[in-house]
């Protein structure tokens, strides 16, 4: 974090390419909950995240390979890359998925959506980005929506809380520094798809050193729902939304992409009441709308 540091240029930032990345980033993100699951049970945790990753270097490469696009960094977009890729695929998905051991998803969910406040403080720090009444406005609409919303099902597990909700920040604060790492001028002078395909190659293998280490030979399942959920969340999830992440945040800032956090559990709450008949409650109801107006006024905010 030593590299000069800019904020973000004033623009207008609500435009059509910023509504359809964060559509299809909330819609991604949100069902990756229903994947994630499974993808815990059968194979231990630390070789889940670093196939997820091999898959999303790998399609990123073949991806840059076929599009022509350039994946020379040099020296210092490399260590750029590996500050990234430890930071944002290696900490912070594996705190992430051994939380879930401890606590509910919803309450890891509520956790993350504290993301904007890291994000919005150390942008303000290090970006020099304003922070305005507006934004703080809509910021505290969307978490206390988000807590009507899976507060009835957090189910708190008694010793263990501790450590799961300890996971689940360190997992967090993990992926805010990353987050405004993209933000500065001397990462956002790099082509992005060079630097997320070689942040995603550091971190597949770094995983998978991490799980030798810590889980010992590689375990895999042979079940569709297994082999498909790895695809799909080192395809779609990982490939495709970081490529969609990492734009929003040089677009309009760490401190407003930070936002699809929030809007994540109300994606994946109506897409469990499509396959897993979750029940909406009115405190439900009235806490998606608040998180969703909460994100109208934080996105529309100058600062």
């Amino acid at each position: 974090m030593n590299a000069p540091l800019v904020s973000v240029p004033a623009r207008r930032l609500v435009t059509p390419a910023t509504v359809v990345q964060f559509v299809l980033l909330t819609l991604i993100w949100g069902s990756t909950w229903l994947v994630i699951k499974h993808q815990i049970v059968a194979v231990p945790i630390a070789w889940s995240v670093a196939y997820r990753f091999l898959v999303a270097g790998v399609a990123m490469l073949v991806y840059c390979l076929v599009m022509r696009r350039p994946l020379r960094l040099g020296a210092s977009g490399h260590a750029f890359a590996g500050g990234a890729a430890v930071l944002q695929f290696v900490a912070n998905f594996n705190f992430v998925y051994q939380s879930e051991r401890f606590v509910t998803s919803g309450l890891v969910a509520l956790v993350f959506s504290l993301l904007i406040v890291p994000n919005t403080v150390l942008s303000r720090i290090f970006l020099g980005n304003p922070i305005s009444g507006r934004f703080v406005l809509g910021s505290v609409m969307g978490i206390a929506g988000l807590v009507m919303l899976v507060g009835p099902d957090l189910g708190l597990g008694g010793g263990t809380t501790a450590l799961g909700l300890g996971l689940a920040v360190a997992g967090m604060l993990s992926a805010s520094v990353a987050n405004v790492m993209q933000a500065s001028q001397r990462v956002r002078g790099m082509p992005l798809e060079a630097f997320l395909t070689t942040a995603l190659l550091y971190g597949g293998l770094l995983n998978a050193a991490f799980a030798f280490a810590t889980a010992g030979t590689p375990t895999a399942s042979a079940q569709p729902s297994y082999v498909l959920g790895v695809l799909y969340l080192g395809l779609v999830a990982s490939a495709l939304a970081f490529r969609l992440y990492y734009s929003l945040i040089r677009n309009i800032g760490p401190a407003r992409a930070g936002y699809v956090n929030v809007i994540v559990p109300v994606v994946a709450m109506t897409l469990s009441t499509v396959f897993e008949a979750y029940v909406w409650t009115p405190l439900a109801v009235c806490g998606g709308v608040l998180a969703l107006a909460g994100l109208v006024i934080a996105l529309r905010s100058r600062g």
